[in-house]
């Protein structure tokens, strides 16, 4: 019994290992079809895996890093002509900064509900700012001393190298994480709004990542309308469709990003998804602790008033304990 118990739960184990591997190489795959070049190295304004792998390791732990790893091997190897040493670093380099953002979340006291403000924070800070500096460094001093990236490329390379990676943390692990709690809504709910704001939020996108006329910044008041009315599961899957948008006319060098050169269209899709994820973010992370601030309130008024009710003097002498009832009782 006990044996099949432990087999049961290594079996489930590899399952996930094999699971967090899959979705990593799949999501490499559509994270490289934007890529662009600086200075021969291939980056990408938004790396989908690095969110996949952070989100991993909140809910399944860190017993899953082996499969960000093999993941990572395999995404490698498919810009790889044969397995290297330069593999291996970039492979090292891409589950360790996960591997230190969680560990940095964990400290932290961070809960995946992001639902406190706290939670978005560090999210942000330790787990997209700080944590991916480690896979960005590696990458890019693993590419100087192999040769493949000049020393004053390093600084370039080493910016779109975090910026992709911080930006798929920002865009990416607060949608998983999002899913993970999402439930089929009653009919009862805000249907017609939320299609409302499905479609408006992809028309606007489409337009202000697309149109010559600078509009890009048409998309803010969409995340505050989707985190006041829909908290993080409207204002997540926004963020992601907005930035995903912006980041396919970016490599293509269309709309506000046409006429400019890599690395200037790199920066300002850092500051564009960056501002993008920190709205989405931050403001459903505040209307959610103010609504549960609200609720306890609520709920301690409640409480304060079935009180208040028991101890009015408007109470027959029939519904308190008589004194030798208290005396009785004692004994």
């Amino acid at each position: 019994m006990i044996r099949s118990e432990r087999t049961r739960r290594t079996a489930r184990a590899v399952l996930q290992v094999l699971a967090v591997a899959a979705a990593y190489y799949a999501a490499g795959g559509l994270g490289l079809i934007p890529g662009v070049s600086v200075h021969g190295a291939a980056v990408t304004p938004l790396w989908p895996p690095t969110g996949i792998a952070l989100s991993a390791l909140i809910q399944l732990g860190p017993r899953v890093w082996p499969g960000i790893a093999l993941g990572s091997l395999c995404v490698v190897s498919t810009l790889e002509d044969s397995v290297s040493l330069l593999t291996c670093a970039l492979v090292a380099g891409n589950t360790l900064a996960p591997l230190c953002s969680y560990l940095m979340l964990r400290r932290a006291g961070f809960r995946r509900e992001l639902d406190r403000l706290r939670d978005g924070l560090a999210l942000v800070l330790p787990g997209a700012l700080l944590g991916m500096t480690v896979s960005a460094t590696v990458g890019a001093s693993v590419l100087v001393l192999d040769g493949d990236l000049p020393a004053h490329g390093f600084w370039p390379v080493w910016t779109a190298w975090w910026s992709g990676d911080a930006m798929g943390v920002l865009v990416v692990t607060p949608l998983l994480l999002v899913l993970r709690g999402a439930r089929v809504p009653r009919l009862t709910d805000r249907w017609i709004e939320a299609g409302a704001l499905a479609v408006v939020t992809v028309a606007v996108s489409w337009v202000a990542t697309r149109s010559s006329l600078e509009v890009i910044y048409l998309v803010f008041p969409l995340l505050v309308w989707a985190a006041l009315r829909f908290r993080l599961a409207g204002s997540a899957p926004c963020a992601f469709l907005v930035s995903v948008m912006a980041a396919i006319a970016g490599t293509q060098g269309v709309g506000p990003f046409e006429g400019h050169s890599v690395l200037h269209v790199m920066v300002n899709l850092a500051l564009l998804n960056g501002s993008v994820a920190l709205t989405a973010l931050l403001l459903a992370a505040v209307v959610t602790e103010q609504g549960n601030i609200r609720l306890r309130i609520e709920h301690a008024c409640e409480e304060l008033a079935e009180v208040v009710d028991r101890l009015a003097p408007g109470r027959t002498a029939a519904a308190w304990p008589s004194r030798a009832e208290d005396e009785a009782g004692g004994r």
